[in-house]
């Protein structure tokens, strides 16, 4: 049955009720038309619950808009959707991907993520092709999507919501990886679905990171939000050492937007439930108001937490990644590097869900506490111990 308005729905009854699902809820297909946004096909999704996204297809099919019920999830950075076609990925030694950063969901990789490095190319094989320099959390993120479909699939009375796609990043003499997407959201709930899988579609033998830039903003964000985790221990963190208090924002309570604001970064360490989940969530008491996102453990093994609270660009990242943060090279040298023969293919299931009201917010927490009491004090020492990855 299908949960709406109130109460239950069989698919019979909905249809009695409208000439068409739209009226209620759905997925269609629009195209963006002005500034550096025009030529971006868009796909928005609507619950019918008042949980409402945008997905676009010409950026990787990343998310861009999330709200619900009025209030806005999502991130819009200054510097807007930016048709892919406008990116420049070797620009600014690397950082020009900050050019193209906005939205609740950035997706990072595929053979690279975080900060620039450049790589051996040995498995190439190709003389002129001694290194591959990469930028700021890879090139997936800009790479338009060939859309294979979308719609409304009905099982018995409940009706699920879906678009599919492949995002190709490929090279002559280089990568051939592959990113199938999937989304789905059923309809009267307050979940999204996310399964992805990265296939070497090519014959080299070829490296593989991934993580995801999660978004939440104002007015979910806002003073006194808190970041709410398992968190067994802090690892690591950026501005660690003298300057830990310098700006006056720990890991767990959110400021106001701020003035001159350097980004903050943490890795967390989580206790995963017993079928191996690990939800992370960003809590407004106020609101009565929360985001969740829920993922597998053995999927991403590394949880960081980003603050950029500065005015003007107020967000907070909730980012599970393959690797360690501190990077592509220390994954080379610590064997954590994934390698992708022919054929090879990893998946990663992730579940963004609204909870809304007071009861549902505190049974998130109490149910994440019992993973793992997070440390209560802003300022926790990080441990420095990044545990090592195995099975790669």
């Amino acid at each position: 049955m299908v949960e709406l308005f109130g109460r239950s729905f069989s698919r019979r009854e909905l249809a009695e009720h409208s000439g068409m699902l739209s009226q209620f809820a759905g997925v269609r297909l629009t195209t963006l038309g002005d500034g550096v946004e025009r030529g971006i096909r868009m796909l928005e999704f609507r619950t019918g619950t008042g949980l409402r996204f945008t997905v676009l297809v010409d950026r990787a099919m990343d998310i861009a808009d999330l709200d619900y019920q009025g209030t806005s999830i999502g991130w819009h950075s200054p510097a807007g959707f930016k048709n892919a076609f406008l990116h420049e990925y070797e620009g600014e030694g690397g950082l020009a991907w900050l050019r193209s950063f906005s939205g609740l969901l950035v997706t990072c990789g595929l053979d690279h993520v975080l900060f620039m490095h450049e790589a051996a190319a040995d498995s190439y094989v190709y003389g002129p092709r001694g290194t591959v320099k990469h930028s700021l959390h890879g090139r997936v993120g800009t790479i338009p999507a060939r859309l294979t479909g979308y719609g409304e699939t009905w099982d018995g009375d409940e009706c699920t919501l879906w678009a599919e796609g492949i995002v190709q990043q490929s090279a002559v003499f280089g990568e051939d990886l592959h990113l199938i997407r999937r989304i789905e959201a059923k309809v009267g709930s307050n979940e999204i679905k996310l399964i992805d899988r990265v296939v070497n579609h090519g014959f080299y033998k070829t490296p593989h990171m991934y993580c995801y830039h999660i978004n939440p903003a104002a007015p979910l964000l806002e003073e006194g939000a808190r970041y709410v985790a398992p968190i067994e221990e802090v690892v690591w963190a950026a501005h660690a050492g003298a300057d830990y208090r310098k700006q006056g924002v720990g890991y767990r309570t959110m400021p106001a937007p701020q003035r001159n604001f350097h980004e903050q970064v943490w890795q967390h360490q989580m206790k995963a439930d017993a079928k191996g989940l690990v939800p992370v969530a960003l809590v407004n008491d106020r609101l009565g108001l929360a985001f969740e996102v829920e993922t597998r453990q053995d999927q991403f093994p590394c949880q960081f937490e980003w603050q950029n609270l500065q005015a003007g660009q107020y967000a907070i990242g909730l980012e599970p990644s393959t690797n360690h943060v501190l990077g592509h090279k220390y994954a080379e040298e610590h064997n954590e590097l994934i390698w992708l023969e022919h054929g090879d293919e990893r998946r990663y299931d992730t579940t963004f869900r609204i909870h809304a009201g007071k009861d549902a917010t505190a049974a998130l927490e109490k149910r994440i506490a019992g993973l793992a009491a997070q440390p209560t004090e802003e300022y926790p020492t990080p441990t420095g111990n990044h545990r090592p990855i195995t099975g790669r």
